[in-house]
């Protein structure tokens, strides 16, 4: 588990205990951010929120690249723990608001307060197909993705993924057992 570009490029992450937190893997992070990147072009004054953030790679692979902050949410206290040990390691902890939330609670906060954002990363557990669903319909009715922003959601490559009419697919990859959907606003 590595910082893969960026200001922190190269940095070892401390990794997750357990089975329970499934970190993104190199390749698949990569090509990820490939593809946000193709996107955004360049990541300076993004805002991100990182759900599901576990260990926190995918946010500070965000901020390493020059987002402007990030949220990360998760409801487990080791979680949110490692993801607070990686932003110190990498320096990044300035930038980053570290919630110990339940995912569709967060959003619904979030929302409450007015928060935008350009990119969300949605990475949860894989068995738990129905919070995914559940999470791209409340950040949809929340408006909590910018007009522009776009949505990159991590799946088990079996499962497919119910899009609301208000959010299009723009781009699906399939890496061994994982899938990422881009999705952008209709």
């Amino acid at each position: 588990m590595r910082v893969i570009a960026g200001t922190a490029k190269g940095r070892k992450l401390h990794p997750p205990t357990g089975s329970r937190v499934r970190p993104t893997a190199d390749r698949v992070k990569e090509a990820l951010f490939s593809s946000l990147t193709s996107r955004f072009g360049s990541f300076d004054g993004v805002n991100v929120l990182d759900l599901f953030s576990g260990s926190g790679g995918l946010g500070i692979e965000a901020l390493s690249r020059g987002a402007k902050k990030v949220v990360f949410v998760d409801a487990h206290p080791e979680s949110i723990a490692l993801t607070q040990k990686n932003l110190a390691l990498t320096g990044f902890t300035d930038q980053a608001t570290v919630l110990k939330s339940d995912a569709l609670k967060a959003i619904r906060q979030l929302s409450d307060n007015g928060t935008v954002f350009d990119l969300i990363l949605i990475d949860p557990p894989y068995a738990d197909k129905e919070v995914t669903t559940e999470a791209l319909t409340l950040i949809v009715k929340s408006s909590l993705l910018s007009s522009s922003g776009v949505m990159a959601v991590e799946t088990d490559n079996r499962f497919e993924l119910p899009l609301p009419d208000t959010l299009s697919l723009a781009n699906k990859r399939v890496y061994g057992d994982t899938a990422t959907w881009l999705l952008e606003c209709a």
